[in-house]
C-alpha cells in the first residue's frame, strides 16, 4: 500500500463502489484502475511547483484542469488542511475525482467547468495553478487570464519546455511569451523556475 497516496486511493474505490468500508484491495480486485495513485512526488517538476505553494501558505486554491491529479494528489497530501477545489470539463476525470469527496475527502471540491470560462467571481480563490494544461487548450491566454481573474494573490503553471511527441500537445511556450501573456491576463512580476523539460512560472496578481 505504501505505493499509494492511501488516503486519496482509498476515498477513490469507497466513492466509486459505493462502499465505505472498502479498502485498496477491495478496489484492485473489483478491477478499478488506481495507477493515477501511485506516489509521484519525486517527480521534479512536482517537488517545485510545491516548494512554491509551501511558499505561499495559500488560505485556498483552484486547481484548473487536474486531470489524473499528477499534481493534485502531492498537493493534498501536502497540504492536509488546505481547501481545494478542481476545475475539470472531462466527464471521466470528473467523475472520478468526485468518487475521491464522495469516499471521505471533503475539502476538495469538484466543479466540471471549462477552463475557458470559469463560473468563479473574480478573486475567489487564494491561489490558482495550472499545471501541464495551457498546451493542450484552443486558447491558453484565454485560460490563462480566467484564472489570474479568479485568483487573489497568485497562479503557478507549468509548461514543458521541450518539444515532444505528445499529440495532445497543441503549444510551446517560451518564458517571454508565458510573461507576455500573463501582463496581458492581469498579473504582475512573473518569476520561473526550471526542472527537467518543464518550466514553472509563478504570476503574482495585482
Amino acid at each position: 500500500m505504501d505505493r499509494y497516496f492511501t488516503e486519496f486511493a482509498t476515498a477513490f474505490v469507497r466513492g466509486r463502489l459505493d462502499q465505505p468500508q472498502a479498502t485498496i484491495d477491495t478496489g484492485l480486485q473489483a478491477g478499478l484502475r488506481l495507477h493515477k495513485f501511485k506516489l509521484n512526488v519525486e517527480l521534479p517538476r512536482v517537488r517545485t511547483v510545491l516548494g512554491m505553494l509551501r511558499s505561499l501558505q495559500p488560505e485556498n486554491l483552484l486547481d484548473l484542469g487536474s486531470g489524473r491529479g499528477t499534481f493534485l494528489w502531492p498537493l493534498l497530501a501536502g497540504f492536509p488542511s488546505l481547501p481545494v477545489t478542481t476545475a475539470e470539463i472531462a466527464d471521466g476525470r470528473s467523475t472520478d475525482l468526485a468518487a475521491v469527496r464522495k469516499g471521505g475527502v471533503q475539502r476538495l471540491t469538484v466543479v466540471r467547468a471549462d477552463v475557458h470560462r470559469l463560473p468563479f467571481a473574480p478573486r475567489t480563490f487564494d491561489v490558482v495553478t495550472i499545471l501541464e494544461v495551457l498546451e493542450h487548450l484552443a486558447d491558453p491566454p484565454l485560460a490563462l487570464r480566467e484564472g489570474v481573474r479568479s485568483a487573489r494573490r497568485a497562479v503557478v503553471v507549468s509548461v514543458p519546455s521541450t518539444a515532444d511527441k505528445n499529440p495532445e500537445h497543441l503549444h510551446l511556450f517560451g518564458m517571454e511569451q508565458l510573461t507576455n501573456m500573463a501582463a496581458e491576463a492581469g498579473a504582475g512580476r512573473t518569476t520561473f523556475e526550471h526542472v527537467l523539460n518543464h518550466r514553472i512560472m509563478l504570476a503574482q496578481v495585482r
